[in-house]
């Protein structure tokens, strides 16, 4: 797995240098595990992306197995359809129903 703890320091520094001593963004810094710890601190640090701009990098994202049991759990939890479940987590449903079938829950 990559050094994303280096990758976004990298970027902080380079594009948001007021942002490198936010105890927030430090502590987040510090805890990227999973795909969705750097998602959500990506959104942190970027903003939310625009609707065509999901749309373009939606391919490009990769989930690890913690990840996506998180999601399902979610779900779960919540009581939502794949619909429901793909629009919170913007991805699509036939995503959502492949990882149910895979990851049985």
């Amino acid at each position: 797995m990559p050094d994303f703890k280096l990758i976004y320091t990298d970027i902080i520094n380079e594009k948001f240098p007021e942002k490198i001593n936010n105890p927030v963004i430090r502590n987040k810094l510090n805890a990227l595990h999973t795909a969705s710890d750097i998602l959500k601190f990506n959104a942190l640090i970027f903003g939310q992306a625009t609707y065509s701009i999901e749309c373009k990098s939606q391919r490009l994202r990769s989930y690890d197995e913690p990840s996506v049991r998180e999601i399902l759990n979610y779900q779960k939890k919540n009581r939502l359809t794949n619909t429901e479940t793909a629009n919170h987590f913007k991805t699509s449903r036939n995503t959502i129903a492949r990882w149910k079938s895979v990851y049985k829950l």
